[in-house]
């Protein structure tokens, strides 16, 4: 009963926050140079004044900004996005197109990350002065220092053009039209590269925090007490050790939900991986501002669901922890 109160709680708030970054990123984008009806007449190859005053006021940017915000914000709570200036479509369709794409990249690139990121810093906490705990050290340093879009390049580079593992663009094979295992096989085929560049810059944070919060709770008093009654070193690491050093490592991966889900812009555009973070960035270019909205709010309510799928994580890896509003 208490779990249930506090996930209804979390969910109040989660709401509210939801409607704050709306009208916050309704303003900022905004603020964004450019008018969307000069690049869209632009591109259909008519700047005809009558033209484009007539595609202003089709599109409602003839109304004044704080109606525009009731209309956007009026369609939020509704469920309704709006419709994409560019495509016209309905802009929760078009987001739902993209979603599948970008959660599969995510989802990947976090569980490939946490996993090894966790298993490097166990071992270099083992390890601690050694050889190994240098180079993964080391390594995780690397990762984190180079920006993600040289990475890819330099991956498509090798991987695709020099050695020809894996493709370098897109997400299927578009000259396959394969069904069933074999279509799955393909995808899987076209993930490993962009999820292993993403993957990566996120597993060298998880390795170097899971690294200093191991040798922290090491040196705690239950470590030494456990080892005072003749108990494994292996069944402390696993059983005490790690288990409390994973608490820092959890509240990391909520918060660097948005983080990775905002580092698909570049990852997805490098490879041309059909998510919404390559959506995003083609929206701004064009002006799209409902699609850009649409997105925000998109990110917002899964970094909301991530912290609360963190928050209850936190009672199941420490039951000492107890949940409240």
């Amino acid at each position: 009963m208490q779990r249930f109160s506090f996930l209804i709680g979390r969910l109040i708030k989660g709401v509210f926050v939801i409607l704050s970054i709306g009208v916050l990123a309704f303003f900022v984008i905004r603020l964004v140079p450019g008018d969307p009806i000069s690049v869209i007449a632009g591109k259909s190859g008519s700047v005809d004044a009558e033209y484009m005053e007539a595609l202003r006021q089709k599109l409602g940017l003839d109304q004044p900004i704080f109606v525009q915000l009731g209309i956007f914000m009026k369609g939020l709570v509704q469920g309704d996005l709006g419709q994409s200036y560019r495509q016209g479509a309905p802009v929760t369709q078009i987001i739902f197109e993209r979603l599948p794409a970008t959660l599969l990249l995510t989802l990947s690139a976090s569980a490939i990350s946490i996993l090894l990121g966790v298993l490097a810093g166990s071992l270099a906490a083992r390890r601690r002065g050694s050889w190994a705990d240098s180079v993964i050290s080391t390594l995780a340093l690397i990762f984190y220092a180079t920006p993600l879009f040289w990475m890819g390049l330099m991956a498509i580079l090798l991987f695709s053009l020099v050695l020809g593992w894996f493709p370098a663009f897109g997400m299927v094979s578009s000259d396959m039209r394969y069904e069933g295992p074999r279509y799955v096989i393909d995808v899987l085929h076209h993930l490993v590269m962009p999820m292993t560049i993403l993957g990566l810059f996120y597993m060298a944070v998880y390795a170097r925090l899971t690294r200093a919060s191991m040798l922290e709770v090491a040196e705690m008093d239950f470590v030494r007490t456990a080892r005072a009654k003749g108990m494994t070193e292996s069944y402390i690491t696993r059983r005490h050790i790690l288990r409390n050093a994973l608490l820092p490592v959890i509240t990391f991966a909520g918060i660097q939900a948005g983080h990775l889900i905002g580092g698909t812009v570049l990852v997805e555009t490098v490879f041309g991986w059909p998510g919404i973070g390559r959506l995003a960035f083609d929206s701004l270019l064009q002006r799209d501002y409902p699609v850009l909205l649409g997105i925000f709010i998109t990110t917002s309510v899964m970094v909301v669901i991530f912290n609360i799928i963190t928050d209850v994580l936190y009672t199941l890896v420490d039951p000492r922890i107890e949940v409240n509003q």
